[in-house]
């Protein structure tokens, strides 16, 4: 059986506090975990319908995603299926979302969205602060988001292996949080972390 073709994005603009919520979230998975090559991880940034080559490719779609639910900051929401498009429409933060609407339309609209999608949101303490880092209460919930995502690997049939060093346990905020605050991954266009393709689009 031919494995399933999976994209994990994170999207958003890491220049703006918890606007970079689902980039660092990506950047964590693929620190932590090596994946088998059907398994995309990608830095997805703020790239819009540059993104609609890649999400037509896939079978199954999970994001990473700072979204305005105005529910209390830190607060995680797990989006399924058709309700992704719905729920990152429903308040527009900035126009990633806008644009990454689009790509999922588009998609659609080629018979080419993916089979799944999933959402993993999270709600966003401050937007406004150029040059700021992910608030506290934005920055506790990455272990639960990856573990999250995990499970959503785990159900499509995918079985990561830890990295040695140790840095996937998972609850451990503090470990997390060191990949955060470590320098970003080289900015080549697309690079190998571990068994896993991770494309930096940003710097395309």
């Amino acid at each position: 059986m031919t494995p399933k073709r999976i994209l994990v994005l994170g999207i958003g603009n890491i220049l703006w506090a918890d606007e970079g919520f689902g980039v660092r979230c990506v950047e964590a998975l693929g620190a932590d975990w090596d994946f088998p090559d059907n398994v995309t991880l990608m830095d997805g940034g703020t790239q819009g319908l540059y993104l609609l080559p890649y999400v037509q490719e896939a079978d199954c779609l999970l994001v990473f995603d700072a979204v305005d639910y105005g529910d209390t900051p830190g607060t995680l929401r797990e989006v399924v299926g058709d309700q992704v498009p719905r729920f990152m429409g429903a308040k527009k933060m900035s126009l990633h979302q806008t644009g990454f609407q689009e790509v999922l339309m588009a998609a659609e609209l080629t018979a080419k969205l993916p089979a799944e999608l999933v959402l993993i949101g999270v709600q966003p303490e401050e937007l406004e602060d150029f040059g700021g880092s992910l608030r506290d209460a934005v920055k506790a919930r990455m272990p639960a988001a990856l573990g999250m995502a995990l499970d959503w690997l785990a159900r499509w049939g995918v079985q990561p292996t830890a990295r040695s060093d140790g840095r996937n346990e998972l609850n451990n905020v503090a470990l997390t949080m060191a990949i955060y605050e470590a320098e970003r991954p080289p900015a080549e266009q697309a690079y190998r972390l571990g068994d896993a393709r991770f494309l930096n689009l940003e710097s395309a």
